[in-house]
Parts: structure tokens; sequence; C-alpha cells
């Protein structure tokens, strides 16, 4: 199956995938961005480089093997992507912190990197995270416009928040230590797999 950790920068996602992974056996971490990102990269490429992490789980997925994967695609990518009917389960879990720790956390992490501008339009994607995680209605344009067009949308744009599987979990790890963080991260990955097991994930294979 394929379990991604997605969210607005600077809210700890690799930290937690690495970490809780290594508890796990019979499973990959990866981060979205190791391959590298072009300049001006675009929700065209965002969503071009989440069908090939699909095609990658698929292929973890051939040997029995999870992939746990951090990045800023959301629920709606995941499910649009060409691929994903195909894989076994899907499960997000949102990785947020408050608005003022992301920005202290941005000015630390690169220094000088970002004007005021930039920071807000980190915090605005954060913000539209936390809607789009609970509402499928919330916004959708602003994944979809513009898109890649091999994205399959009407797989979920006609459901409603209520849709058993349009779900996201949230992990807040605001004034949160990041051992307990990571005792949550795996807590989630596992109950993801004991309910994929027991035929009881909502995005099982079918659920398109």
């Amino acid at each position: 199956m394929l379990l991604k950790l997605t969210g607005s920068s600077c809210s700890g996602k690799t930290t937690l995938a690495y970490a809780a992974a290594a508890r796990i056996g019979k499973i990959a971490v990866h981060d979205f961005d190791e391959l590298g990102v072009p300049e001006g990269a675009d929700r065209h490429w965002r969503h071009r480089m989440t069908e090939k992490w699909v095609r990658r789980a698929l292929e973890f997925q051939d040997r029995g093997i999870d992939l746990l994967l951090s990045g800023q695609s959301p629920l709606g990518e995941m499910l649009a992507a060409p691929s994903a009917p195909l894989l076994d389960g899907i499960a997000v879990c949102l990785v947020d912190v408050a608005d003022p720790v992301r920005r202290a956390r941005l000015a630390e992490r690169d220094p000088g990197r970002w004007d005021a501008q930039a920071i807000d339009a980190y915090l605005g994607w954060a913000e539209w995270h936390r809607k789009h995680a609970l509402d499928p209605s919330h916004g959708p344009d602003v994944i979809i416009d513009g898109s890649w067009p091999e994205m399959a949308w009407r797989r979920w744009t006609g459901w409603n928040a209520g849709d058993p599987r349009w779900r996201t979990h949230l992990l807040d790890t605001t004034d949160r230590p990041v051992p307990e963080s990571v005792d949550l991260a795996e807590q989630w990955i596992i109950e993801q797999r004991d309910a994929l097991q027991a035929g009881q994930l909502p995005l099982r294979h079918g659920w398109a």
C-alpha cells in the first residue's frame, strides 16, 4: 500500500517518515523531492511526479513492501493519479503545525531565503491543506487548474465531506516532542496496515 505524509513545508513530514519507518518492517521510505525539483516546478510537474511515485509504490507492492512517502501532494492529487486504483490501499496523513511555528521554522531552515510574501504563501498552502483534508469541495481549483491532463479528478470531485473514502488523518506537531510525534506516526502506519488486512481501509483496492 501507499502511505502518504502530506502538508506544507516545515511541519516535520520527512523527519517523522524516516524515524517511524525505521521501527517497522517491510516498508520503504522516500521523500517526494529526492529525485530533484526543477526550476519553476509547478502543478503540472507535481502531478507527473505523483504518478511516478504511485508507480514506484506499485513496484514495491509487487515485492510485498509498503511505501511511506513524504511530500506536499494532498489526498485529491493522490486519488487522481492515473495508476492510483491499482494500489492495494492508500492512506494519507496531514502532518501540520501552527502557523507561528511554521513561520519560525522556515526562517531557521533557510535564513534570508524567503520574503514575507513567500512565507505567507506557505501559510496559505497549509490552511488550504487543512480544509481540503476535511472537505473535497473546498477549493479544488487550487490543484485542478493548470493540471497534468492525465489526472482523473472525476474520481472524487463528486464526493462530499461525509464520504468515508475522503479521509485524511491529522497529526499536529505543535508543542509536541519529536519522539512523541514519531510514536503517533508509527501508530498511524500500523493502524492503516491493520485496517487493510481486515478489509476495513476505506481506500482499499476497488475504491474507484
